[in-house]
Order: structure tokens, then sequence, then C-alpha cells
């Protein structure tokens, strides 16, 4: 089957087309196989790409597959899907050290990790929901903050704080986007009561006061921008942070967190059947061919649209 690897650390240049045996079933008890038809390039690509987080890959190094998200069709049964059916997730490869990603023409998964696809979604935008649209649900799961409360979105305008503005407004939450200035309008549209633009502290300080004057009860902050949001926070309130990589020093009894996607098909039954449903909007801004990895990843590298890319396979 065809893959795209990564041969060493370094640029988008790493990334190689190659043939590797399809994954058989009988070597894994307990999985099945999906054959892709779209997987989507996180940023968490870039950096394992470049060799930013070779720590965090322990004793698993080039070569290697990338890719967390994917969408395509069951190869075989799994419990309560049958073969056919149009499924998406996300492979946590990473935390399993396998090497095997979803840049890849077929996967093996544990079924834990698939929820069927509804009609109304095409392949592509299912490919590009599962990890940031569960990471922004578990965060807020995280946060635990009640209906009416007031919470600070930062990097609003990017895939995990543009879901997540969606999902906080609709679970009754009063929420304060912090992103692009071009994007204010769609951010209100999608649910936020007040937009903040990007800026120095002091000013994306002094702009979440303009709408929250008793400081917010907490922040999701999928920008990495960490200490420098702590005054706009209340004494007690809640920091969560997309990723552990930049965290605050907590104080006035802030807790402080990190949410770590991971799966869960049920909840993502829910999203899917929320996206079919017109309910909850993704970003699609480009679709390349597999072997256009490298392509894809500069793109992203470049931040040339907002949205998501997602391979075709």
């Amino acid at each position: 089957m065809r893959v795209v690897e990564v041969t060493a650390y370094g640029g988008p240049e790493v990334l190689v087309s190659a043939r590797r045996p399809e994954p058989d079933p009988a070597d894994a008890p307990g999985r099945v196989r999906v054959r892709l038809k779209a997987a989507a390039v996180n940023q968490a690509d870039l950096k394992i790409r470049s060799g930013r987080l070779a720590a965090a890959l322990g004793e698993l190094a080039p070569p290697f597959v990338l890719g967390y998200d994917f969408a395509g069709v069951l190869a075989d049964p799994a419990p309560g899907l049958p073969a056919g059916t149009r499924v998406a997730g996300f492979v946590p490869w990473v935390a399993e050290g396998t090497g095997a990603g979803t840049y890849a023409e077929t996967i093996l998964v544990d079924p834990a990790w698939l929820a069927p696809v509804p009609d109304e979604v095409d392949f592509t935008a299912a490919a590009s929901l599962p990890l940031p649209a569960l990471t922004a649900a578990q965060a807020l799961d995280l946060l635990a903050l009640p209906e009416g409360a007031t919470l600070l979105v930062t990097g609003a305008s990017g895939v995990v704080g543009r879901l997540a503005v969606q999902l906080a407004a609709r679970s009754g939450l009063r929420v304060i986007a912090l992103g692009d200035a071009a994007d204010a309008h769609e951010l209100r549209v999608l649910g936020a009561h007040g937009v903040v633009g990007r800026g120095a502290p002091d000013e994306v300080i002094t702009g979440v006061l303009g709408f929250a004057p008793e400081r917010v009860d907490g922040v999701l902050d999928t920008a990495l921008i960490a200490d420098p949001l702590l005054p706009a926070v209340k004494d007690g309130g809640v920091f969560v942070s997309a990723s552990g990589e930049r965290m605050p020093v907590a104080e006035r009894d802030i807790r402080v967190d990190a949410v770590v996607g991971r799966p869960d098909a049920a909840r993502l039954k829910e999203l899917l059947e929320l996206l079919g449903a017109g309910g909850l909007a993704t970003r699609v801004a480009d679709v390349l061919p597999l072997e256009e990895a490298a392509e894809a990843h500069r793109r992203v590298e470049a931040g040339h649209r907002p949205g998501r890319i997602v391979l075709m396979i």
C-alpha cells in the first residue's frame, strides 16, 4: 500500500512516498482495518516531523508515518459497525508507539476509536474533525464551568479554538474569543459574545476586561499564551491549556490544567452528527493528494489560509 514516511527529522522535504505491506488484523487481535479516503494535517505532525517532539517519541525514530485524523471505509466488521461503514476517528499512534499514522491507504485501528460518519458529511469534512473537536470538548469538560460563566478562548481563529467557541456557546457559556480581527464577524456568528483582536498582552487584557469587567471565570488557551493571560482570570478561576508545552504558573487559587485529546467514539459520534445537522462548522482550507504531503506541510507552515489541509487518499 502507499504511505508517506518521515525519513529523518527536518523540513517538509523529509516526507517521502513509499510502499509498505498492508496491515494484517491477524497481527493485532481486536483491531480492524479502515481503507482511508482522507487524512487531515495537524500542527502536531509538523512538530514531530521537525524533531521538536523527538523526546516525546521515546525509542520511536524515523522512518515512521505521521497523521492522526482520518475518514474512510471500514474493511472489517467491528462491534456495532458492519464492514462498509463510513467511519472517522483519530489514531493515538505516538502514545501507542507504533509509528503507524494516517498518511496511508489502510490502517489498523481499535474499534473504540471509530464513529460512523453521517451521510450528510463528506470524507474531507469528517477527517477534519476528530482530534481538534474532541480536544475542544474534553477541554470544556476539564474547565467544568457552569452555564452562564464567562470563558476566554484564545486562538479562536485556529482549528481547536474555532470549534471550542462553538461548543462552549452551545453549552451556555458566555464566550470571549481572542482571534484575528478579520474573523470577528464570523466568530460572533459562531457564538462568541465578544471578540478581541490579537496584540500585546496589555492590549489583550484591556480588550477582555471590556467584555468581562470582573474578569473571566476560565480560559481555554489554544494559542499557548500562558502567563500573560492570568490577570484576566478571577481569583479561584480555571485555566486550561490545549497543550502542555506552555503552562502558566498558578496564582490566586487559579486551577491550571492541560488537555490531551484522547479517542472517544461516543463523543465523536455526537460531534459528527452535530456537524451533519449543521450545528457545528468545520473549515477545510485545501485538499491535496497524499503524495503532496510535503506541500501540505509547507502550506501549513506558511499559514496560507485559515482552516485545515486534508490529504485525499
